[in-house]
């Protein structure tokens, strides 16, 4: 089986050094720049556990150079991968899975969607229907990301903790493609549990991202503190039950309580979010797939979100004055952002 892994990074290069382990399993990789270069130089370096091992795989800036793939793994974020996603076309035969590694509402939510709003595109994540039409809907198998890496330097990733990537199909369906990408993950030391309604997942992991990013950015805060300040957490609970009003409108369910998801975050320490992380580097702020899309889905489902619209607005506003925000610039091929992702992270 051929896997390409889109975008090298953190998550992705980690990924590429399990799978690469496993017997029969041709991994390759789209990076760029130095990373590119330390990968094509050295392979692609893991430590992990405290044992460092690397892989030896196809990598290149270039997807023609690649050939049709039997899986694409996208381990960009969602702004970066919705600029790429024209560029997919050499990687897609007429079976090939698009794995959706992003966090926040993916831009295939609603295909196969059971009930009125099936087949809806959102334009916060899809504007004009760019993944939609160029990669399609029916070839995506949902991912729900949790392990903690970084890169420690170009082609060196470190892992820091878990190894839990959540998969399933947009339909529910127990299909052979997501059960044969489950083994495969699996023989390759990640925990991949192929699950019946991803959606769900989905929705557990954003129900504390959609508040803990961006007050964090807002406040310089850790994720320690957001969950435990009176203010900021009786502000990201009344976050998360606007978006519980949403999710549950079309459907979605939730295995914990808000206290516990609100507790769990405190448990983490003083972690530094995503998007705390991002407005202190310098990049794009992944603002539009964990806030702006739940507040275009309460729209359509007539769901008043004061408090969202509130911070929102407000880190909207605190990415546009550090020229971080919006996303989805007009671009013509690749974007500035993602080439630095591809070629760094």
């Amino acid at each position: 089986m051929k896997i390409c892994v889109y975008g090298a990074g953190a998550i992705g290069g980690y990924v590429a050094v399990e799978l690469a382990q496993v017997p029969g399993i041709e991994v390759s990789v789209i990076a760029r720049g130095a990373h590119l270069a330390a990968i094509r130089r050295d392979g692609l370096v893991l430590q992990i556990d405290g044992t460092t091992r690397s892989a030896r795989v196809a990598a290149t800036d270039n997807p023609s150079d690649l050939g049709m793939q039997d899986v694409v793994i996208v381990a960009l974020k969602a702004h970066q991968a919705w600029e790429v996603a024209d560029q997919m076309a050499p990687l897609f035969g007429p079976h090939t899975s698009v794995v959706t590694c992003q966090n926040g509402v993916p831009w295939w939510y609603f295909h196969g969607l059971t009930g009125p709003y099936d087949g809806l595109r959102l334009e916060s994540v899809d504007r004009d229907n760019r993944q939609w039409d160029a990669i399609g809907p029916e070839r995506a198998i949902g991912c729900v990301v949790y392990p903690a890496t970084e890169i420690a330097e170009p082609g060196v990733i470190v892992h820091k903790y878990g190894n839990k990537f959540s998969i399933g199909e947009p339909s529910g369906e127990d299909s052979e493609r997501c059960r044969r990408l489950g083994e495969i993950m699996e023989a390759g030391g990640l925990k991949a549990p192929v699950l019946p309604n991803i959606r769900d997942e989905i929705w557990l992991k954003l129900w504390g991202n959609l508040c803990f990013n961006p007050i964090s950015a807002l406040t310089r805060a850790t994720l320690d503190i957001v969950a435990t300040d009176p203010a900021t957490r009786a502000l990201s609970a009344a976050m998360m039950q606007e978006a519980y009003d949403i999710a549950t409108k079309i459907g979605a369910g939730f295995r914990v309580d808000m206290e516990r998801r609100i507790n769990g975050a405190a448990s983490v320490g003083a972690h530094r979010t995503s998007m705390l992380q991002d407005l202190e580097m310098g990049r794009m702020m992944e603002i539009d797939a964990l806030v702006t899309a739940v507040q275009e889905i309460g729209r359509l489902v007539e769901v008043e979100t004061p408090y969202l619209d509130t911070v929102l607005g407000l880190v909207q506003q605190l990415g546009r004055s550090n020229g971080l925000y919006p996303t989805f610039p007009e671009s013509q091929g690749i974007g500035e952002e993602t080439a630095k992702a591809l070629a760094v992270a």
